[in-house]
């Protein structure tokens, strides 16, 4: 591997496959800012409360935590890096006909020696003033600290706001600000706070952050297949795009280019592999496909539907 090559690895903005056979059902990802080039993930639903730390040069898990003070998880879906290195954690998906009365969130710090071993985090319960439902999408602003969750539905969701400071006592209340285009599996912001990435299945999109009300940028392709979970790369010049399954692989593709511009508009950055980016059913769904990619997303949308539905 020629050293530039080698050097891009280890800073975490290569692909990379996901080696260690206990993680079968990647579901987020979030990039280690202390950490270079490791990985933050989770499984979907696992036997405990357990975080791993993947090196993204060789796809070997170098860590595995077990948050205690957090009771049994019950659909851990998102991953998230906040101010000081904290790791956030969202127990948030309700598969199974959006039943639970409150979801919670996980808060803990992110260890300075990269090796096995139990980490308290505190927990924190979290209710929708809307009614309850489902999500797989958790961020924190990088500035502010602030954390957000996006509502996984068909037809595009919202960006759920939390308190400004969570508490660990009583209930957090988080409230919609403004909607999504898009069946939202995992979002992602920026280094620098001023862009939020949304991905879905078939597709994503690029948001100027403006505050919390989001601007659309432009779209952004990702690979076909059970989509699961994105992350920027340390730098921010990359999205690093996940899926689930056994030895599953993180692509990852250049960054919009124009993210965070007040004058940017769609059609640049990491569009350009394609214009197949909001394709999961959103309002905006004025998708330009050629004849191969709509045979396979039919298969898709049709065959798998129901898989898709549990991620």
């Amino acid at each position: 591997m020629p050293a530039s090559a080698a050097a891009s690895a280890a800073d975490g903005n290569e692909d990379f496959t996901i080696k260690d056979p206990r993680i079968t059902e990647s579901s987020g990802l979030a990039a280690s800012r202390q950490h270079p080039g490791v990985y933050w993930t989770h499984n979907d639903q696992d036997e405990g409360a357990y975080l791993y730390a993947v090196d993204s040069s060789t796809g070997e898990t170098v860590a595995t935590i077990t948050m205690t003070g957090v009771g049994t998880p019950r659909d851990v879906e998102a991953i998230a890096i906040g101010p000081g290195n904290e790791i956030y954690v969202g127990d948030i998906g309700d598969n199974d006909g959006v039943e639970w009365p409150y979801v919670w969130v996980y808060r803990l710090p992110e260890p300075k020696t990269l090796k096995d071993q139990t980490i308290r985090a505190t927990q924190y319960v979290v209710k929708y003033s809307d009614g309850t439902r489902d999500a797989e999408s958790l961020v924190v602003h990088p500035k502010t600290g602030r954390v957000y969750i996006i509502d996984k539905l068909e037809d595009g969701g919202h960006l759920y706001e939390a308190p400004a400071k969570l508490s660990p006592n009583g209930t957090n209340v988080f409230k919609p600000i403004t909607p999504v285009d898009l069946w939202a599996t995992d979002a992602a912001f920026s280094p620098d706070g001023r862009t939020l990435a949304v991905r879905g299945y078939f597709g994503g999109i690029a948001y100027d952050w403006n505050g919390g009300k989001l601007k659309r940028l432009e779209r952004i392709s990702v690979p076909l297949g059970q989509g699961e979970s994105v992350s920027y790369s340390p730098d921010g010049t990359k999205l690093m795009l996940g899926s689930e399954g056994a030895g599953s692989a993180v692509v990852a593709q250049d960054a919009p280019e124009d993210a965070g511009s007040p004058d940017s508009s769609s059609g640049g950055g990491s569009s350009a592999a394609g214009d197949d980016g909001d394709g999961d059913g959103g309002p905006s769904g004025d998708i330009k496909v050629g004849a191969v990619a709509v045979v396979v997303a039919c298969v898709v949308v049709f065959g798998l539907r129901r898989l898709l539905r549990r991620g």
